[in-house]
């Protein structure tokens, strides 16, 4: 049986990411009505740039995005300048590349879902060949040999299916979603194995650590760009909701295009 310090880890390893998620949508729940949520104008010009936006929830989204900031300058970035001195090149790739591997299951099954299956064979074949020649995922083996990494997620999948995205939001440490990619992020850390790990014998830490660095190398990775914008940038906040909706749904448009043949042309 499991000790009382066990269950308490158990508990405290889920995802941080989940429970802003959780936060931010009981928030929303609770301030619809009031401040958290501006009103749609009534000028037809400011209609139209409103509905654009979409980002009914404007206030509390902006308060959102101040508080990753101010974590961002006080410690995320620190940290971050730390690790990329401390920890050499190969290294931080390897751990980016066990984050990319852990992840594709949940990347086959939105694959699948969206009725692609030359995605999801890519996805499959990736997942197979790093978790064994790439030694659980430390080595990307599986772009050397024609199987290069693409974003899919169940959110996209959705977004294929023709599901409203819903309005937009700002989760701090996530960074930007709407209730639609809110939702599919719980599934997809539903379908992503490592949250599966047994917590003993040591394998709560691993689960520890494989979720602090994945976010200290994510944030690493983007320093140079998040200080860009905060310096270029009149708005950063609309700067960042603008180009996030763009890109999300030019990705979600290219994974609705991709009619490539279900097995690959070495195959045939």
């Amino acid at each position: 049986m499991d000790s009382r310090q066990d269950r308490i880890g158990k508990k405290a390893t889920r995802s941080h990411r989940s429970r802003a998620i959780a936060g931010v949508l009981a928030l929303l729940t609770l301030g619809a009505c009031g401040s958290l949520r501006n009103p749609p104008p009534k000028d037809p010009d400011d209609l139209a740039d409103y509905k654009a936006a979409n980002d009914p929830y404007e206030p509390l989204n902006r308060k959102m995005y101040n508080v990753q900031m101010w974590a961002y300058h006080v410690a995320l970035r620190p940290v971050a300048k730390a690790w990329v001195w401390a920890v050499p090149k190969p290294v931080r790739h390897s751990i980016s590349n066990i984050n990319e591997t852990w992840r594709e299951p949940a990347v086959f099954f939105s694959d699948v879902g969206a009725g692609k299956p030359r995605r999801a064979g890519d996805s499959f074949m990736r997942f197979t060949i790093n978790m064994s020649a790439g030694v659980a995922g430390f080595f990307d083996v599986a772009s050397l040999v024609g199987y290069k990494q693409h974003e899919t997620d169940p959110g996209m999948t959705m977004g294929t299916w023709g599901v409203p995205s819903g309005p937009y939001l700002f989760i701090p440490f996530v960074g930007p979603s709407n209730f639609r990619d809110g939702a599919g992020y719980a599934i997809g850390q539903a379908l992503t194995p490592i949250n599966y790990v047994p917590r003993g014998y040591g394998l709560l830490t691993f689960n520890w650590a494989y979720n602090i660095l994945g976010t200290v190398d994510g944030f690493a990775n983007s320093v140079d760009q998040i200080d860009h914008l905060e310096q270029d940038s009149l708005d950063p906040y609309s700067y960042v909701r603008s180009a996030w909706q763009q890109n999300r749904q030019s990705q979600i448009d290219a994974m609705q295009n991709d009619h490539r043949a279900t097995t690959p042309d070495w195959y045939n």
